[in-house]
Order: C-alpha cells, then structure tokens, then sequence
C-alpha cells in the first residue's frame, strides 16, 4: 500500500509550522523554509505570494486542531463543568511539560507582530481566540451557566494570561494555577 504523496503546499506549510512554532516567524527566512520543505524558493513563492500570506496560512492551519484538542480535553474530563474547565489547563501544563512546547503560537505570533495591527496573521489569530471564547461560552449556556459570555471571556483572559506568563517563567504552575482560579471562577457562577 503506497501512500499519497504530500503535496508541495501541504510539505511548505508543515515546514512553516515547525520553524516558526520552534524559532519565530521574524527569525525564520523564507529560504530556509523552502529548504526544510524540500522545494525551491519559487515553488513556495507559486503558492503563497508572500512571507506574510505563508505566516497567515501558517496560523489558519493552527486554527482548527486547536480548538478541536481544547474541546476533546473538556468532552473527556469527568466531573462536573468546573472540573471540564479546568481539565483544559492542566492538559495544558502537561503540554507545557514537554521540550518542544514555546506556548500558543497566535499569542506569539501577535507578539512579534504588535507593531502591525492589520496583518493578516493578526485577523487569524484574533478569530481563533473569539472562536474559543464563543465555543467556551456554548458550552456554559449549554449546561445553564448564568451570563455564560462574561464567564468564558474571564477564562479566557486566565488562560491568555497563563500562557504569557509561560513565555516569561517557563513554568507549567503557572498554567495550574490559572486552571484551579478558572474552576473556581465557574463553580460560582453555576
């Protein structure tokens, strides 16, 4: 059985996943990404007519399979509400754990793009937080939780948060400690 062969689109975005994930997305050339990628500079210039349309795609393929691995760590915690919440940060302090992990990438990638507010990647990045936000508020309302929208967008400035502090100590309490003041936020809010 022989598998399909990925696509030079699908090997020049896994290429940008990792190195701007690992590295930055300022520190990366797009040469070396094309080399990682195993294609010519014009080859990735054929399918993303930029630096800047490569870092947007880069965050939209984040965009989905993390909010799906936030919803499967909330579907299969057990417990009440409170428990599901809080399951999402120490899934992520267990994430944090490992070597590989430099935090949320759309946190990153906003930070090196403070200075340009209108960039593509700031507008993929901003939808996938409201995403999250409004995926978190359903879930609330879902299980009849007072001024749901309030009380995610209160978790979220927790994990946001967490995830900054990450980026300064490097230390997964942090996260824990965001999820225990998330716990505590929605058991009295039910």
């Amino acid at each position: 059985m022989s598998l399909k062969p990925r696509s030079a689109k699908d090997r020049i975005l896994d290429a940008a996943n990792r190195l701007f994930y690992r590295e930055g997305i300022r520190a990366v050339s797009v040469d070396k990404i094309a080399e990682k990628a195993g294609i010519t500079k014009k080859t990735l210039y054929y399918h993303f007519r930029s630096k800047d349309d490569l870092i947007e795609a880069y965050l939209a393929s984040r965009d989905q399979p993390n909010l799906a691995l936030f919803k499967k760590w909330f579907d299969e915690a057990s417990g009440g509400l409170e428990d599901k919440v809080e399951a999402i940060f120490l899934n992520l302090a267990r994430s944090a754990r490992h070597p590989k992990w430099n935090g949320c990438g759309f946190l990153r990638t906003a930070a090196e793009l403070a200075n340009m507010p209108g960039h593509p990647a700031m507008t993929v990045g901003s939808a996938h937080k409201k995403k999250f936000e409004a995926w978190l508020s359903a879930a609330l309302a879902d299980r009849e939780t007072p001024n749901p929208e309030e009380t995610a967008r209160h978790v979220v400035l927790l994990m946001d948060g967490a995830f900054s502090t990450m980026l300064i100590h490097r230390d997964p309490a942090y996260i824990e400690a965001a999820g225990r003041a998330s716990r505590a936020l929605v058991a009295t809010a039910s």
